[in-house]
């Protein structure tokens, strides 16, 4: 019989395979629904992010390679929650050549080794990411003009101690008043200090302590920072500007965080060069971390009472009772007074004050 044949009535045969009681969602957009599954991008190139502007981020891949060259990128969609800050390790897709007019795109971050970070004020918990995987903060001062402000120069040492950065410091215009009553209040920190003046800029010490390291530039606007930038990397060219006589403020001239190349007979590394800040909130700062950067102390404090906080007036702790018992050296002293200090511009942070 032919399956043709109009008198074999097949219905009987695939009733149980009715599709009258599917229902499908229809589709408004008549396209391809969307999947939550992202491709692997298992091709991506590694490429350190060197600046942000507007959206756009400018990355160095194949970096100390002999085709190193720089790129223009986007971020992926998927990372629009996802800061991406001058430092980073980017996951890189898409046109990488550095053709001028090719755009790449971003679509993941390497984990970070550091993140140093502030907030708008000691009471926003916000916060504001400035640079990733720096491991060393260079902090600039001037001796004068404007005056130094050794509250705002804390609240730099209490942010790279919390980030796990070790801080520098470097005074300038020395040439115009003495740094030691300044100097003085840092004393018994594991802090190494340049001095520098208009006709002695210690660029090759400064740059013996870059090589092999990522150090971010911190320091209030107009004492300096973007003169030191381009004593260090010649081709830097970081505007510059002057302080205000009537104010003593300086006038922010740079206006966006950059990498830039340090480079000499030793070897390389990396320059962070961010805009000058007046203020320097703490509210995100684990007091814990502080403490945590002063080791020998640490281990003393370990005997302290539950929540102590290790200042002057704190009952029963640890570190005051073996100062009075005279079992500090004169080294210790000078550290546990520091980490005092630290502790308390912490501490005063719901006073609302501003580091001056």
């Amino acid at each position: 019989m032919s399956w043709l044949d109009p008198d074999d009535d097949l219905d009987d045969d695939f009733e149980d395979f009715d599709e009258s009681s599917i229902r499908a969602r229809p589709n408004p957009k008549a396209n391809r629904p969307r999947t939550k599954r992202r491709p692997a991008h298992d091709d991506a190139e590694i490429g350190r992010v060197l600046g942000v502007d507007r959206g756009r981020y400018t990355v160095m891949v194949d970096e100390g390679a002999d085709d190193e060259r720089i790129i223009t990128t986007t971020r992926a969609r998927e990372l629009r929650r996802t800061p991406i800050v001058t430092g980073d390790l980017g996951r890189v897709v898409g046109d990488t050549s550095g053709t001028e007019g090719t755009l790449a795109r971003i679509v993941g971050i390497v984990e970070r080794t550091s993140l140093l970070r502030r907030s708008a004020d000691d009471t926003d918990q916000v916060e504001r990411v400035i640079v990733a995987n720096a491991d060393q903060m260079l902090i600039v001062v001037a001796a004068a003009d404007p005056e130094p402000r050794p509250r705002l120069v804390d609240r730099y040492l209490v942010a790279a101690l919390d980030a796990g950065i070790r801080p520098l410091l470097v005074v300038t215009k020395t040439d115009i008043a003495d740094p030691a009553p300044f100097l003085a209040h840092f004393e018994g920190l594991d802090l190494r200090v340049f001095t520098s003046a208009r006709d002695e800029m210690p660029v090759d010490a400064i740059g013996a302590e870059l090589v092999g390291h990522s150090t971010v530039f911190v320091g209030h606007s107009g004492v300096g920072k973007s003169t030191l930038v381009n004593a260090l990397v010649p081709t830097a060219d970081r505007a510059t500007g002057h302080v205000n006589q009537v104010t003593g403020r300086g006038r922010h001239t740079s206006s966006s965080t950059v990498s830039l190349r340090y480079e000499n007979a030793e070897g390389t590394g990396w320059v962070i060069d961010t805009p000058g800040v007046r203020s320097f909130g703490l509210g995100h700062v684990d007091p814990a971390n502080i403490l945590a950067a002063f080791t020998e102390l640490a281990a003393i404090a370990a005997a302290c009472p539950r929540g102590c906080t290790h200042l002057a007036d704190a009952p029963d702790c640890a570190l005051i009772e073996a100062a009075e018992r005279d079992e500090l050296n004169p080294a210790e002293l000078a550290r546990l007074d520091s980490l005092q200090r630290l502790l308390q511009t912490f501490a005063d942070k719901a006073d609302g004050r501003d580091g001056k």
